[in-house]
């Protein structure tokens, strides 16, 4: 009985506080953008459909405590295949009465009770699921690491994370793709392999990058060809839009306007509902320049601030948990978050490639939105679980 005590009463109330201020500070955004969003929006109530997301996602995480984090091994397999499923129904298109397309992506599902749903989006969690729990047996198993095993351990790593990576890149996807490709390094990176044998695949990377270019130098028509036929042409375009947006207006007049924007808010900002600059879809991917433009360099400086804190705080609960597999779990998380607020803020002052990616807790997007709540849950769960003992 007190241990149960114990375990309700062990909560990051700090953590859980830096989330309420992103959602208060995510609802009251989005209903300062409302007014100038274009008229085929309007009755869509963004910010009372926000604020129900979050109301939905609090509950999720109310959910997801109270199971022990260790029971969701048994049924990471179950939810991975979920995942796949629904990555293949976009794949193939089928049945086609429930897939939506939108901005020439396939990356939506429509459900006759759910509404919309991005698989993608849910797919992070259930890649994090399994990789920690591929990580977890793979080092119970082999307890005397070698090269040998370690590069097991990547394969493995690589069949679990490869088939989602493809199927989300071909949506196409890039944002998606580098999300979960985040969250697979940063977990390897804490898996215990040796850095000899990570370095190692890195080059291998790099050397192949630098054949596919004197490819291209060699024979320019044929691998030209190639590169424009495939999903590289969807990369190249938001390449060429970062580099040099004005001369590809197509790719980069998102970019330039998020630079006027942000620039235009100066120090202290215009104020409440003061836009002169106009972005479209500024309530998704591009939030962070209505924040920037309202509230200026300070506003944005608080935001970007209560992000670091919700790493930092990830990072403790990960370093104090006594169990590999709930470190596993909060490592993934923190790959997720960090390489999506770094990305979208990135991209937003021309640091990054646009990828259309959301701002975790402040985007607006319903499951976008419950993904981020539920992984605050899976980390407030190995806190909650996680003991403290006066002899290791």
């Amino acid at each position: 009985m007190n241990q149960s005590n114990q375990t309700k009463l062990n909560l990051d109330s700090t953590l859980i506080f830096i989330v309420i201020l992103l959602g208060v500070i995510s609802v009251f955004t989005i209903y300062s953008i409302e007014p100038t969003l274009p008229a085929k929006y309007e009755g869509y109530h963004f910010p009372i459909k926000q604020a129900v997301w979050y109301v939905l996602g609090g509950i999720a995480v109310i959910f997801v405590m109270l199971i022990d984090y260790d029971r969701f091994r048994q049924i990471t397999w179950w939810l991975y295949g979920l995942g796949m499923v629904l990555l293949l129904i976009l794949f193939f298109n089928f049945p086609s009465s429930i897939v939506y397309e939108a901005n020439n992506a396939v990356s939506w599902i429509k459900f006759p009770v759910l509404g919309t749903i991005q698989p993608a989006e849910i797919m992070k969690i259930f890649l994090v699921l399994a990789i920690a729990d591929v990580i977890t047996r793979h080092n119970h198993k082999y307890v005397n690491r070698t090269v040998h095993s370690d590069l097991g351990l990547l394969v493995k790593i690589a069949i679990v994370s490869l088939p989602p990576m493809g199927l989300i890149a071909v949506q196409p996807d890039l944002g998606g793709f580098l999300v979960l490709a985040a969250i697979a390094s940063a977990m390897i990176l804490v898996s215990g392999i040796r850095w000899r044998v990570i370095f190692s695949i890195i080059g291998v990377g790099i050397g192949s990058l630098a054949v596919l270019f004197v490819a291209y130098k060699l024979f320019p028509g044929s691998i030209g060809t190639f590169l424009d036929e495939s999903v590289f042409n969807h990369v190249a375009s938001r390449f060429y839009g970062w580099i040099d947006p004005e001369k590809y207006p197509d790719s980069g007049f998102q970019l330039v306007y998020a630079m006027l924007a942000i620039g235009s808010g100066q120090l202290f900002g215009k104020g409440l509902h003061t836009f002169e600059v106009y972005i479209p879809e500024r309530h998704t991917d591009m939030i962070f320049t209505a924040i920037a433009e309202q509230f200026g360099f300070i506003g944005a400086s608080v935001v970007i601030t209560l992000f670091f804190l919700l790493i930092y705080r990830m990072i403790h609960i990960g370093i104090q948990s006594n169990d590999s597999y709930g470190s596993y779990l909060v490592t993934g998380l923190i790959g997720m978050f960090t390489y999506q607020i770094v990305q979208n803020i990135g991209m937003s002052i021309q640091l990054l490639p646009i990828t259309g990616l959301p701002l975790p807790f402040l985007s607006y997007g319903g499951t976008s939105t419950l993904t981020y709540l539920i992984a605050i849950g899976i980390v407030l769960n190995v806190h909650s679980r996680t003991r403290t003992f006066m002899f290791d």
